[in-house]
């Protein structure tokens, strides 16, 4: 009897832990498939469908352009300096001062030189006298040998006086020439237009030939101006493919370069308005520079309203071609895999496609593909958690690039428009629009 409480024991004990082994392994394999399952059932909605947000593959045309930090550089630029010792009389030009090619700009004291233009002139004169009589005795010893008076040698004697007056005639203007070329020295003329630095000489000042001593003035040409900057040497190809001379040797148009100057406004901040100045491509240098592995590139801009000054700091674009219809789409669109480039798109069928493409050219948010057509529905969010074949629901991107470049375009133009209309509702607008067509500019 008292075996049967122990028995019972036995058993309930044994009872309750293969029940508590059970559940436990019952509820891990049961809390596994949970998990595991989860994040399938809130990534898909009924089904099993998945939401993605698409853009729309565009074609359009795309600007192919490379850009740059560029310098601007002076096409003609000149140091005055005396080519003879003198003292200034005359200072024509004022610092800062526009001038245009032969004028004057310094006068020296040339007193002496002229006395020694004088003095060669003189020199002149009395050798052509000379030589006159010269040659006069050398026709009468012509006339006496023919009459037998004289002999031969008195002749060839006549002859020689006659030759070496005749070389000293041409010395006598040389010397002129050269004392002309001296007196010229003293009066100084802008070499082309352009415009003065700092004047650095006065009336009364001494000045002296010197090459390496501070010049009179410095006279930079300003309109048109040159911009250099430098290129990767991996872009020479494209650049020396856009400077090649058409069919037929049909001539050649530079590529177009771009400077984007910031307008500062009154608080002293960059203004979203910004001019742009057009120019074009002149000079690519004949060696690629070894130590920098960059080849240096030059452009030429008409700059009449001097927006652009020698030394200014600037960022230059090029446009080297355009692809046309291409097909372009974001790159968040895109897919990197070791060498490869994939998006998925949006069949007919409401499943997502997995297509390879290939990478032509990026610029700013947007790229063009290869690979994928015009008009073709691009996942852009939701890419991660989708696999070929798997149905989609679809709407519109979070951000699409090229939605808010439209935008961003859009609001330019408005406000330009309101500027406009602003500035021609203006007191005094129609007096200065009618001014500006008289005067043709």
């Amino acid at each position: 009897m008292r075996r049967k409480p122990v028995v019972l024991s036995l058993i309930i004990v044994l009872l309750l832990a293969g029940g508590g082994w059970w559940w436990k392994s019952h509820g891990a394999k049961t809390g596994a498939a949970d998990s595991a399952t989860a994040p399938g059932a809130r990534a898909s909605g009924a089904g099993g469908t998945q939401t993605v947000g698409v853009v729309l593959a565009r074609q359009q045309d795309v600007p192919v352009v490379v850009d740059a930090s560029g310098t601007v550089a002076a096409l003609n630029q000149v140091d005055i300096r005396a080519q003879t010792s003198s003292i200034v009389r005359d200072v024509l030009v004022k610092d800062g001062q526009t001038v245009q090619k032969g004028q004057v700009l310094f006068r020296f004291d040339e007193r002496a030189d002229r006395a020694n233009l004088d003095k060669a002139r003189a020199q002149l004169a009395r050798d052509k006298a000379a030589l006159s009589d010269l040659q006069r005795q050398y026709e009468r010893a012509k006339e006496l040998v023919a009459q037998n008076f004289v002999s031969q040698s008195a002749l060839d004697t006549a002859l020689a006086n006659l030759e070496g007056g005749r070389s000293l005639v041409v010395a006598d203007e040389a010397a002129v020439q050269s004392a002309q070329v001296a007196l010229g020295y003293n009066e100084i003329r802008a070499p082309f237009s352009g415009r003065a630095g700092a004047v650095n000489v006065w009336p009364g000042s001494l000045v002296q030939t010197n090459a390496t001593g501070t010049p009179l003035v410095n006279i930079v040409q300003i309109d048109p101006i040159g911009i250099t900057f430098n290129l990767p040497e991996t872009e020479l190809a494209p650049v020396l493919e856009a400077m090649r001379p058409g069919a037929e040797g049909a001539r050649v148009t530079p590529p177009e370069v771009q400077v984007v100057i910031p307008n500062i406004d009154a608080a002293g901040r960059n203004s979203r308005n910004e001019p742009v100045v057009r120019g074009k491509l002149i000079f690519v240098d004949n060696l690629v520079d070894a130590s920098t592995g960059t080849i240096k590139l030059k452009a030429e801009f008409d700059n009449k309203q001097q927006k652009l000054w020698p030394g200014q700091y600037l960022r230059v674009r090029m446009l080297l071609r355009s692809i046309k219809n291409a097909v372009v789409i974001p790159q968040a669109a895109i897919i990197l895999r070791g060498t490869d480039r994939q998006v998925y798109v949006v069949g007919p069928d409401k499943t997502a496609v997995l297509k390879t493409v290939r990478l032509r050219y990026v610029f700013g948010e947007m790229a063009v593909v290869d690979g994928v057509d015009a008009g073709a529905t691009v996942v852009l969010d939701g890419k991660q958690n989708l696999r070929p074949g798997v149905p989609v629901r679809t709407q519109p991107a979070a951000v699409d690039p090229a939605a808010a470049a439209r935008q961003q375009a859009e609001a330019a133009a408005a406000a330009a428009s309101t500027q406009l209309a602003a500035a021609s509702s203006a007191p005094g607008a129609s007096h200065a629009s009618g001014k500006a067509d008289a005067t043709g500019e």
